[in-house]
């Protein structure tokens, strides 16, 4: 139960004022479809964390312990450090608009959007942390849909009332403590 949930609040957290947060925004301007867009930000992330968590699986497998724990605590931190740099989309992206229709559209733009996003990236770690996979998935897909439905349905009367700053501050803070309770091994987490 722990990898569900915290899986599900990190990403949650992490995903506040991401790329794909502020594309989810955008695709509903755009298209004005917003179940179609849930519904394609859902599939593009199931596939999407399936695929960062199979291979935090392959991680966690081919390396032992102690190198492990290193690698995952390292990668924590780093994804701090990241959370405190804001995330801007392209405009190329906002201006997409395709003959797949918003929910094909939302499918191929969020799932090229995640690839190599902070939330891909923590769900390969959190993967690599935890043992059980497909709890670390579910909860990365939570966390994903907890942050981007509410975009879609509310967009920007959300982002003018939450303060994004304080929301990465508190996200950094998260992966802070994740690396660093890995890193020195309390509650012998391997």
């Amino acid at each position: 139960m722990e990898a569900l949930l915290v899986s599900t609040g990190v990403v949650a957290l992490g995903e506040m004022g991401d790329k794909t947060q502020l594309l989810a925004i955008i695709l509903a301007a755009t298209f004005r479809k917003p179940w179609q867009i849930v519904a394609g930000i859902f599939t593009a992330t199931v596939v999407n964390h399936a695929a960062a968590g199979a291979l935090g699986g392959l991680v966690a497998q081919a390396m032992g312990p102690n190198i492990l724990r290193w690698v995952i605590g390292a990668s924590f931190l780093a994804m701090a450090a990241w959370m405190l740099i804001p995330d801007k989309i392209d405009d190329d992206a906002a201006k997409t608009k395709s003959r797949f229709g918003a929910f094909g559209t939302t499918v191929v733009t969020f799932f090229l959007a995640e690839m190599g996003d902070k939330t891909q990236i923590a769900t390969v770690a959190l993967a690599a942390r935890y043992p059980e996979v497909v709890q670390v998935v579910i909860g990365t897909t939570l966390g994903m849909m907890l942050a981007d439905a509410p975009a879609v349905f509310l967009g920007e009367k959300i982002a003018a009332k939450v303060s994004m700053r304080l929301v990465h501050g508190v996200a950094a803070v998260i992966f802070g403590v994740l690396g660093l309770l890995t890193l020195f091994n309390v509650g012998n987490l391997f």
